[in-house]
């Protein structure tokens, strides 16, 4: 199967297949997992106050991404060297490159069945002797320039809606009308006037803090996006980048973006802004602006540019001011619902009407303000002659503003200017000079209202008006009637629908005249408008009798403009509303927080839904609500009066803070089809960040289920948002109820929250996921990475860079604040570092007010196994505390965990394993011993552990004015743990080339040292490792000595110490059961390279291998291994390195491995070279090959100078499904490989050394005898061969094909005669 199709026919297994709907003329055969999801997103450019869309995109193509992201992380082009952002290669879910991306296991099974010409044909393009070209076709099908660009799919394979700003399907999203960037810029162009402009790149882990870590789309450094470069230094300068030509946005049109911000400016108020415009005719009307207050990552927007007739193109534009530093990176551009609906006849029913174009339009969206068929045939003037239109273009028509502050004024987006939260356009003309009503928050009046004339009693009067609320989330639009001067409020919209303009409606049935009464009320920093209010035929002047009074208002509270009124007088600030704390005497400041039954009305949650389904409160009793029994009141899907196909949405107040165990409690009922969900997801307005925490997908149940969602630590204001989506047919089947919030106080601890020590076999104990990212530490048993270390098969936590949808930079697992620490304490856990290229692991301590320390920390791979840490938590005086484990996403390719941690009273002993990365690990020094990381001082540029300048080691400065002659400085370990009758102490150090002194290390047990290690000189300015046996009969200590030898700029360096059981193996030489004995992957500052794992042969789904290693020939067995499906095209190499050996002349290298990749078409091999400073060569090579169990070798090495020995597994063509593995390294620097042609292995015994003389005998005999047969039957076939010769020339069978050294020679076929 061709991995393209993989991803999506495992979604048609999952059940996400769903048909295209809206979106026309999409090709059919294409698996359609974009539908559905179209109704999962916000319809207004809304970032900072809605779930994003792909965000709600994760509900139904988690799966699917899972497989996808797998598919981006077996490529990895090369890169160009000095580069920031990499330029384009062929993304992997390239048409072009799909050929490339099929397994060599298919290739292989296809061989004999494909003709020559075939074969041929395949072989030179896989060789890329053929190229492919990256861009998708366009226009396959000849669609005329009408049809090009509009969101309709008129070619089969939707190739005339490539390169539009979109291209027709996107294959790693699977989504139509898709720019994710990974094959071209869809053609987007930069159209910018400076040198600050937009480019298409990739993250480049080599300069973090400057872009994106990763793209959007795949979530690692190897996706694409488009990024702004070179900002200005002197002078405010704009990037801009635009579409092509598109045409012909439906009303419903929306534009998905994913946006990423980063760099030193993000905080200053005018640095930097994005726009998001679009250019129609002469007008260009801005649909789009960042909100002002952001964090670093990934944020969503979206824009609604509402019903666009004729050509159109989009702008992105990032002002920015000098030295201002940011960088931005656009990725995912995705248009949903924008194309016309296919014409034709259809079939309507007893509510709908049809337009012109023949589609079918219910009868409550004629003529009402917009074009919903697309033709205008349902906004008519003769068939809308008798409803009243007030665009307030002329006047306020016949609608009364109430004077007094604020108000509502009639005035333009031209005239507003940039103002926070004010419409950039109209509704009527969606243009920025088109007039509208609006307010703003001021003034002792707290509403501005606008009233109608007086109407007579009616039972057919409906009100539709657009309203525009945006920038805070307490902004709110009351629609009223009034008889006898009192107020009945019918519908009322509360918080920040967006930048865009929301369709309302209302309907009036009453046996008295009325007033209609349309009250505005703007929050701090937002606004709130009115558009085109229209009012239907049933709508009568009253003529005669005294118009309706309105009531008079409220009664201002004592409290002033910050502050909150309590039920009974008081008043407290309003930072103390929905703080889950009461702050009022009766607790009144919380009763309308979103705890609630739904007995009493909403308890504080109000309806932001923009489309076609809303939320509302329902009873039992109520005749539409006779499916939802089991709960007296609840809150239920409805019909929505809004324009847009999107979820409903409702939303608690601003709440916050929180503590790290609040979650949210509630009952729901969900019994709709496939495409029905309920989500719940978290805003936090200060970083502009909105993460999903809970979500479920839409089943045949009518039973009502009860879920615990898990809110963590957030910071005030945040807000929790419900969503769900049924069904239009049958809205009223999704309900909740009882709302509560528990464990959200954060000034309240749970009875748990002290245990730090925990098996995480029951639950996480005093430990919490941070909440506040995507990417989240987990509960597991496994999956695939290994068994827990508790019991086997037990829980640990475990986080996955590479699983779908982590986006996030660093997961965390935090602590409530402990109390103060009187003495030290020892924190030990058991870790785990898996993968070819995973990031880091970090234990911090935070004290309270102030910044917090690493206590611990790993990094790279470390292979499949479990590891012990440990770190000493030192005393915090009269200060509280709290822990933090921290995963960083600097690597995206394997898996951490964690089990087992435990603290106890005491430091702890010393480390059995030391980076020396966050700090001296217990060991103490003379004085002249000092940590330090590279380039900071007299000392190694770059550490041995990251290869960095950033890295860190103990160094000792031996210069003559620091360490005289003969003066000594010494550095003592705390004391090791006597665990085997031998322990190996294996470390790195580096030596100045300028006389550094002598390095000496010594043992002390019971107070006596004795010296098992000298050097004073060293080949090159490398590191290099050094180890010793100890064989003590108690406790001990080591003690690292350096001797001054009086020279100038000299220095000794240590890094990467490590105690392990058993004596210390020969240099190189490696049985992988207790450690990797020094061999390692080449240190790379931002893990570039893939690293070599370390497993056992148990077997685990996500880490393949051999299920026993060579040494023990079992399961629980050792070896190091690599997972080639990782490499890519291009050459790109994995290598295991040894430490540095001395020259030799006849040194021999004898290893046993492992090999299972394709045989065929894959450029596999896996080579032994010799790498020293006059460069390097191979010396051993092997080709790809289908398993033949542990194979040996033996390998002569000669190195005039000292050398390393590299394995190396390379692909020179794609990405090869297989493993390779190493076990029994040995190597011997003298007596060469004659003198003990002894494959590596056991010594064996004198009676086995017998047997298998007597065994080599028989055999001799056996071939002998089979020699003798095997002449004569040679001898007979001669003679009759030469008889048949006369009778046909015609080569037989396959004989034309010999078997010749392991390679294939096809003879000379002879010519068949030509025929008469």
């Amino acid at each position: 199967m061709d991995r393209l199709d993989q991803p999506h026919r495992r979604c048609s297994a999952l059940g996400l297949d769903a048909p295209w709907g809206g979106t026309q003329g999409a090709p059919v055969r294409v698996t359609a997992l974009w539908e559905g999801t179209g109704f999962l997103t916000s319809t207004c450019p809304l970032s900072h106050l809605g779930v994003g869309p792909h965000l709600l995109l994760h509900l139904l193509q988690s799966h699917c991404a899972a497989a996808q992201i797998t598919e981006g992380l077996k490529s990895r082009a090369e890169q160009v060297l000095g580069s920031r952002f990499q330029p384009g290669a062929c993304g992997m879910a390239s048409p072009g490159c799909c050929l490339s991306r099929l397994p060599s296991a298919l290739l292989t099974s296809l061989l004999p069945v494909m003709s020559g010409l075939t074969l041929l044909l395949a072989m030179l393009l896989l060789a890329g002797a053929i190229p492919s070209s990256r861009a998708a076709a366009v226009n396959s099908c000849g669609s005329v320039a009408e049809h090009r660009c509009d969101f309709v799919c008129h070619c089969g394979d939707c190739s005339d809606e490539n390169q539009c700003g979109y291209l027709g399907i996107s294959a790693v999203l699977g989504s139509p009308f898709t720019c994710d960037f990974e094959d071209d810029d869809c053609g987007w162009r930069d159209v910018s006037t400076s040198t600050y402009r937009w480019v298409r790149g990739r993250a480049s882990l080599d300069s973090w803090g400057t872009g994106p870590h990763s793209d959007h789309t795949m979530g690692t450094d190897q996706g694409w996006f488009m990024v702004t470069v070179s900002p200005p230094a002197k002078a405010t300068a704009t990037a801009w980048l635009q579409s092509p030509v598109m045409q012909e946005a439906t009303a419903t049109c929306e534009i998905w973006a994913s946006y990423h911000l980063s760099g030193s400016g993000l905080n200053q108020t005018a640095c930097p802004t994005l726009r998001l415009a679009v250019a129609f005719g002469d007008t260009v009307v801005e649909l789009w602006r960042s909100p002002e207050h952001r964090a670093e990552g990934w944020h969503q927007l979206v824009a609604y540019p509402g019903r666009i007739k004729g050509q159109f193109q989009l702008t992105f534009a990032l002002t920015q001011p000098p030295a201002c530093g940011a960088v931005l990176a656009l990725d995912d551009i995705v248009f949903r619902n924008c194309g016309l609906l296919a014409a034709g006849q259809q079939s309507c029913g007893a509510e709908e009407s049809s337009c012109s174009r023949g589609s079918c339009l219910a009868l409550g969206r004629f003529c009402d303000g917009t074009d919903d068929c697309g033709d205008g045939s349902d906004e008519d003037a003769e068939q809308c002659q008798f409803f009243t239109f007030c665009s307030f273009e002329e006047d306020l028509c016949s609608w009364e503003v109430e004077a007094g502050q604020p108000t509502w004024e009639r005035n333009t987006s031209v005239g507003l200017g940039t103002t926070s939260g004010v419409p950039t356009r109209d509704h009527s003309t969606n243009s920025a000079t088109g007039y509208f009503l609006h307010t703003v928050a001021g003034g002792a009046v707290s509403v501005a209202r606008l009233s109608s004339p007086t109407f007579q009693a009616t039972n057919s009067c409906s009100l539709v008006l657009y309203c525009h609320l945006h920038g805070s989330a307490t902004s709110s639009l009351r629609i009223s009637y009034v008889i006898n001067s009192t107020e009945h409020l019918v519908r009322e919209r509360t918080g920040d629908t967006g930048s865009c303009w929301v369709r309302e409606r209302v309907d009036f049935n009453l046996k008295e005249s009325f007033k209609v009464l349309i009250t505005g009320e703007a929050g701090s920093g937002g606004s709130v408008a009115v558009d085109d209010l229209i009012l239907s035929p049933g709508c009568v002047l009253q003529q005669d009798s005294a118009p309706v009074a309105l009531p008079g208002r409220a009664r201002a509270s004592n409290c002033v403009a910050e502050e909150f009124s309590c039920d009974d007088g008081g008043c407290v600030s309003a930072e103390l509303v929905c703080d889950f704390a009461k702050a009022c005497a009766d607790g009144s400041d919380e009763n309308h927080c979103g705890t609630t039954t739904f007995e009493e009305g909403a308890g504080g949650w109000h309806d932001t839904s923009v489309g076609q389904l809303r939320w509302a409160v329902q009873r039992a009793t109520e005749p539409t609500a006779t499916a939802l029994v089991g709960a007296g009141a609840f809150l239920a899907l409805q019909r929505g009066e809004g324009q847009m196909v999107a979820p409903a949405k409702a939303r608690t107040p601003l709440l916050g803070p929180s503590g790290l165990a609040c979650a949210m409690e509630m009952s729901y009922r969900l019994h709709s089809g496939a495409q029905g969900f309920l989500a719940v997801a978290v805003t936090e307005h200060s970083t502009d960040m909105t993460h999903l925490a809970w979500h479920t997908r839409g089943h045949g149940s009518t039973a009502w289920e009860h879920v615990h969602i898990p809110l963590g630590e957030r910071a005030r204001p945040f807000q929790v948002e419900l969503l769900g989506m049924a069904e239009l047919q049958d809205p009223e089947a999704i309900a909740i109820a009882n709302v509560t919030f528990v464990q959200c106080n954060p000034g309240v601890e749970p009875p748990e929250a002290a245990e730090l020590s925990c098996n995480f076999e029951a639950d996480l104990c005093g430990w919490y996921p941070d909440r506040g990212s995507d990417f989240q530490w987990v509960r597991s048993t496994g999956q695939g990475q290994g068994s827990d270390h508790t019991t086997g098969s037990g829980y640990f936590l475990a986080v996955d860079p590479s699983a779908p949808w982590s986006r996030g930079q660093h997961a965390q697992l935090i602590t409530y604040r402990q109390e103060p620490a009187a003495a030290p304490q020892c924190l030990a856990f058991w870790y785990r570092l898996a993968g070819p290229q995973i990031g880091t692991l970090s234990l911090k301590l935070q004290l309270q007010g102030a910044e917090e320390t690493v206590l611990w920390t790993q990094r790279g791979s470390q292979g499949s196994v479990w590891h012990r840490g440990l770190a000493t938590l030192p005393a915090t005086g009269q200060q509280r505390y709290r822990l933090a484990f921290e995963a960083l996403r600097d690597g995206f390719v394997g898996d951490m965990a964690l089990d087992d941690v435990a603290l106890t009273p005491g430091a702890c002993g010393a480390e059995l394993s030391c980076s020396f990365e966050a700090g001296a690990c217990g060991l103490a020094g003379s004085g002249q011993w000092h940590w330090q990381s590279g380039g900071t001082g007299t000392g190694p540029m770059a550490d041995h552990t990251t290869g960095t300048t950033t890295g860190h080691y103990m160094v000792v400065n031996t210069s003559k004015h620091s360490l005289p002659m003969g003066h000594v400085a010494t550095l003592s370990s705390a004391l090791y743990q006597r665990s085997a009758p031998a322990q190996c102490l294996a470390f790195w150090y580096q030596l100045s080339a300028a006389a550094p002194g002598t390095l000496s290390i010594l043992v002390e047990e019971n107070g006596e040292q004795r010296k098992l290690f000298s050097i004073s000189a060293m080949e090159g300015d490398t590191w290099h490792r050094g180890h010793v046996t100890v064989r003590a009969d108690t406790d001990w200590k080591v003690v690292f000595e350096a001797v001054g030898a009086g020279s100038e700029r000299s220095y000794m360096a240590l890094d990467d110490l490590r105690v392990s059981d058993g004596a210390c193996p020969e240099p190189a030489s490696c049985d992988f059961e207790w450690d990797t004995c020094g061999w390692s992957s080449p240190s790379d500052e931002r893990l570039h390279g893939f690293t070599w794992g370390w497993k056992s042969g148990v077997p685990l789904a996500k880490y393949p291998g051999p299920e026993q290693d060579h040494t023990l020939g079992t399961e629980d067995g050792h070896y190091v291994h690599f997972d080639t499906r990782v490499l890519g095209a291009g050459g790109t190499a994995a290598r295991l390195e040894s430490q540095h050996l001395p020259a030799t002349t006849a040194g021999c290298l004898r290893f046993w491995y492992h090999m299972d990749i394709p045989e065929h078409l894959t450029g596999g091999e896996l080579q032994v070279k010799l790498q020293s400073a006059a460069g390097q060569h191979t010396a051993w090579s092997v080709a790809g090959q289908r398993s033949q169990g542990w194979q040996s070798s033996t390998v002569p090495l000669e190195s005039p100078s000292e050398f390393q020995i590299v394995f190396e597994i390379t692909s020179r063509m794609w990405p090869m499904d297989g493993t390779v593995a190493l076990d029994d390294i040995e190597y011997s620097a003298t007596g060469g490989c004659d003198s003990n042609l002894e494959a590596p292995g056991k010594v064996k015994s004198s009676s086995s050394f017998v047997a298998e003389v007597v065994v080599g005998l028989l055999l001799a005999v056996i071939v002998l005898a089979l020699v003798a047969a095997g002449g004569r039957y040679w001898l007979k076939r001669r003679a009759q061969e030469s008889g048949m010769a006369m009778e046909s020339n015609t080569p037989q069978g396959f004989d034309n094909i010999t078997f010749q050294d392991d390679k294939v020679i096809i003879a000379q076929v002879p010519k068949e005669r030509d025929e008469d």
